[in-house]
């Protein structure tokens, strides 16, 4: 089994004299909390416990809160990942992080940002290829890619290649059959993902998404279509883009020896 990498990182800082014995052995707990107010505990030993960062959902947060959330966990671990954040809860994290010199990155298309203390994630950790049915599932296709790049994965994009002009897929595909898997985002019937993992001989994520109406609307028949799908595929829920982007992650780097 490879070594976690924020493990390996962390040991080798050790031995380079970068961090105390002290600094090393508060991240090895994997364990540390920290209490923000009366109203949060952020994870900080994410990383190294499970090999993946912690990430902040900003969907039902008061813009307060997160924006003291988000500042804390950027100074303390050094970069922070907000998903689902409305233009409403970026403006007091932005104007908190400019006070910090804390750099920002807003990822408009996957509502996803992103602030940071140090450079960005090495790409050691493998390809992911994402790709949707139509133009309507790239905000969901977006938050896939955004958190497979943080974890450290090289993403390649294909998007509106979906069945219903099954001839656009074809050449899509091409310049992505390198990838160690793929996440494959489509709503309405969802016919995609049961496509791509009949034609590819990785694995496939297939991302249901919130898209159709009437009967089964709204992601539903999409859902079910996946679950029921006679090619071999693993399926996350509807417009789960963090889910797969951090399952196909994990998956690349296993595939690239991490």
């Amino acid at each position: 089994m490879p070594a976690n990498r924020a493990l390996h990182d962390l040991l080798t800082r050790y031995k380079k004299g970068e961090v105390s014995i002290r600094e090393a052995a508060e991240a090895l707990e994997g364990l540390r909390l920290d209490q923000i107010g009366d109203f949060a505990r952020i994870d900080l030993g994410r990383d190294v416990r499970c090999g993946m960062p912690e990430v902040v959902l900003a969907e039902g947060k008061d813009p307060a809160h997160l924006s003291k959330i988000a500042i804390r966990y950027a100074k303390d671990a050094g970069r922070c990942v907000i998903t689902r954040v409305t233009r409403e809860q970026i403006v007091p994290i932005l104007a908190a992080a400019k006070k910090q010199k804390i750099a920002s990155e807003y990822h408009e298309a996957g509502r996803i940002l992103v602030l940071s203390t140090g450079p960005a994630p090495a790409k050691d950790g493998g390809i992911v290829a994402v790709v949707t049915a139509g133009t309507s599932d790239i905000r969901v296709a977006e938050e896939a890619r955004v958190i497979a790049e943080e974890m450290g994965c090289e993403v390649r994009t294909a998007y509106d290649v979906g069945a219903a002009g099954i001839h656009r897929l074809f050449p899509a595909l091409k310049p992505l059959l390198s990838a160690h898997v793929f996440v494959v985002c489509a709503g309405r019937e969802g016919t995609l993902p049961s496509v791509v993992a009949g034609l590819v001989d990785k694995p496939v994520i297939g991302v249901p998404v919130s898209v159709g109406y009437g009967y089964m609307g709204e992601g539903r028949a999409a859902l079910a279509s996946m679950l029921q799908s006679c090619s071999v595929l693993s399926v996350v829920n509807i417009d789960a883009g963090f889910t797969a982007g951090a399952f196909a992650a994990r998956i690349a780097r296993m595939g690239a020896g991490r």
